[in-house]
């Protein structure tokens, strides 16, 4: 008798980098998809799924995993972990109140090592693979990169990669969903950015200031989008506003509302046959209205513009979330009004038809 097949024992894989015809035409551009979400936990790292991910590498090398995750955590994402064989404690509204027990395990315990979500650099150096992986799969550089942002970790890693790769000078769009947007109001809040002097932010953010990395952040003492099981930092890490602030290429930060994150989502699935959470189909807001693309990439020339879209998945999505994404988005064209408002790194809006 042949024995079963065993588990792979790679805690990560080099995914595609695959070019949407689709897309492409829609855009006018040469739009490619880094497939983050064919990752072994069905993200780039992880984010949006660092429990997860940790706990899969621990099974992988045989190692205990305590996750400590917030209030508020589905059934399915319990489920996964345990499969994983890992221990869960859930333990304060917000990841920041879960961070804190988690380091003070950590602090008692000599042979524990701390897994942060987003706030470490071993992790940007680790995400900073996937831009190596896309400088050797594309044959250009690219005009822009497109990805999705909370606390910071993807969009670390991804100034990390353009640094070594010598993409430093290329745009970086990180996008987020109205209502769990802390990078976006955190980098309005420096740099001579279109908030920096009055520091006005919506109720129930507060402003808080980092002195190691002397920058003011935007603190969420609470969420209103869906996509915050994802996106939802309190505040993002310090050191990657700083990194952002400060790049050659910029980051333009883009604020959308959830429903324009859930319309794309359903078009994504039925273009591409591949079903990501809301977090990922944010990245891909400007893919599917073109005026918001060419606002974000403007034409400098003839030549085509060539872009890549960071598809980081994640495992936050079933049918029945489909099935309610696409009844709030039809109740929403036919009641309210004919456009959603974009909020852009200038601090304007930018209005796209629904």
């Amino acid at each position: 008798m042949s024995n079963p097949p065993q588990r792979s024992t790679n805690l990560w894989q080099e995914t595609p980098l695959i070019y949407s015809h689709s897309i492409s035409n829609v855009l006018n551009a040469g739009a490619y998809l880094k497939l983050e979400n064919l990752q072994p936990s069905h993200s780039f790292n992880f984010g949006g799924n660092a429990g997860l991910a940790a706990a899969c590498a621990a099974f992988v090398l045989g190692v205990k995993c305590s996750v400590y995750i917030p209030e508020g955590v589905t059934q399915r994402t319990l489920d996964l972990l345990r499969r994983e064989k890992a221990s869960v404690t859930i333990v304060g509204r917000f990841y920041a109140q879960a961070l804190e027990a988690a380091t003070k395990l950590v602090r008692e315990d000599r042979n524990a090592v701390m897994v942060p979500a987003y706030d470490d650099e071993v992790l940007w150096e680790g995400h900073s693979s996937m831009i190596d992986e896309i400088s050797n799969q594309i044959t250009e550089k690219p005009d822009a990169i497109f990805c999705s942002v909370g606390g910071g970790g993807l969009l670390g890693g991804i100034i990390t990669g353009c640094k070594k790769v010598g993409w430093d000078d290329v745009p970086i769009i990180a996008l987020e969903t109205i209502g769990s947007d802390c990078f976006y109001h955190s980098m309005s809040l420096n740099g001579g950015r279109f908030n920096a002097i009055h520091k006005i932010l919506p109720p129930g953010v507060e402003l808080v200031h980092n002195d190691a990395s002397d920058v003011n952040l935007a603190h969420f003492n609470g969420f209103t989008s869906k996509a915050s099981g994802s996106l939802g930092a309190s505040q993002p890490s310090a050191a990657v506003t700083k990194m952002a602030l400060e790049r050659k290429g910029g980051v333009k930060c883009v604020s959308v509302p959830d429903e324009l994150s859930m319309q794309v989502l359903d078009l994504f699935a039925e273009d591409h046959k591949l079903l990501v959470e809301l977090a990922c189909s944010t990245t891909l807001v400007p893919a599917y209205k073109p005026s918001l693309f060419d606002h974000l990439v403007p034409a400098t020339s003839s030549k085509p513009r060539t872009v890549v879209f960071i598809i980081c998945g994640g495992f936050k999505i079933t049918l029945a979330d489909v099935v309610e994404y696409k009844q709030i988005v039809e109740f929403d064209i036919k009641t309210g009004e004919i456009e959603w408002d974009v909020m852009c790194d200038d601090g304007s809006t930018f209005s796209v038809r629904k």
